[in-house]
């Protein structure tokens, strides 16, 4: 079943292939295309959207697979969409930031072609990442907007830092403060915003203070893009005292591996390709099926593949290989989800 915007009511579907039923849902996101863009092609209108739908979510996204654009910086939309595509990706979560595939100041211009590349390739845009920290930033709007108006559902926010200045209370305040005006704006746009929790001198990396804002905030507008990766490097063997925490405000995940090595002395964190690290996925897919976590992913590369990691727009090594240890991992992915039960590998050909 898919819910139609425009109709206010339930479409029925029979039995398909997952690409096919994208192909014939295209006629709806097509609709809420051509409603948003103006016929000079850069208005954008919020659509009268069913609030409640969006906040509590569907089985439309649900475990729904896009790959992190930054990785695919080194090509232009179409390209970058017929790769992901070709690969076997649902869709691309699209970097909407500085030095991003879609610039914040040239959103209104650009976001609805990256989403159309997209979308003409058989998939879908989930979700975006986005610098998003200040409600009050006049180019925060244009961004919820432009999205909202394209049927996008979710975006990652930018991180907060911890003010050494003030005590920790203070800073959960102020922090808090400024979430709450992102969940009124966010609402105001239909739209959720997703914080990731991320290893360091961060908000959020500890896990506990990030449920604390949220629980404090109570909006369904506001959450959490729970990040494995760094919740495991934060807590090894704890990290799943965070996640029992924190599940009740998951929106999206984002997935990748690690490794510790020593270099010179010190011990770093080596990031490798899925299932050759540390990250218990196995227990960690397990528990979002006992929790009954529902949510769209987001699959990362940040170890070596000629650039492609950093984000950097051209590559140093043959795209080919690039693109093969993309795959792969998205395979294993696949496979580690589907021994969970969480999705059907049949139903995803």
């Amino acid at each position: 079943m898919l819910y139609c915007f425009l109709c206010n009511e339930t479409l029925m579907f029979m039995k398909t292939s997952r690409r096919d039923f994208i192909k014939s849902s295209m006629l709806i996101t097509a609709g809420l295309s051509s409603m948003a863009i103006s016929a000079e092609g850069h208005s954008l209108d919020i659509i009268d959207v069913d609030n409640s739908y969006l906040a509590h979510g569907k089985d439309t996204d649900s475990f729904k697979i896009s790959i992190f654009s930054k990785h695919l910086q080194w090509l232009d939309y179409t390209e970058m969409a017929n790769v992901a595509a070709g690969m076997g990706f649902d869709g691309v979560d699209l970097t909407v930031r500085p030095q991003g595939h879609v610039l914040p100041e040239r959103v209104v211009e650009d976001l609805p072609k990256a989403v159309a590349a997209v979308r003409n390739a058989g998939m879908n845009v989930y979700m975006i990442t986005t610098a998003i920290k200040n409600a009050d930033d006049p180019i925060t709007e244009n961004i919820l907007k432009a999205a909202s108006s394209l049927g996008i559902r979710h975006y990652r926010m930018g991180w907060f830092n911890y003010d050494e200045k003030i005590s920790v209370e203070e800073n959960l305040k102020n922090i808090k403060n400024q979430l709450t005006k992102l969940a009124a704006i966010n609402k105001k746009y239909a739209i959720q915003g997703e914080y990731q929790n991320h290893s360091g001198m961060y908000f959020g990396a500890p896990i506990w203070d990030l449920q604390a804002v949220l629980k404090q905030i109570n909006s369904p507008w506001i959450g959490s893009q729970y990040d494995i990766y760094h919740a495991t490097i934060e807590g090894a063997n704890t990290w799943p005292i965070g996640l029992k925490l924190v599940k009740p405000y998951i929106k999206s995940i984002c997935i990748k591996d690690f490794q510790w090595t020593k270099k010179e002395n010190q011990w770093l964190v080596e990031t490798v390709p899925i299932g050759e690290g540390m990250v218990n996925f196995k227990e960690y897919f397990r528990l979002l099926k006992q929790y009954n976590i529902t949510i769209p992913i987001s699959l990362h590369y940040e170890y070596p593949l000629g650039g492609a990691e950093h984000g950097n727009s051209t590559l140093t090594i043959a795209r080919e290989e690039v693109v093969t240890a993309m795959k792969q991992d998205l395979n294993t992915l696949r496979k580690l989800l589907t021994n969970e039960k969480l999705i059907d590998l049949a139903s995803e050909k």
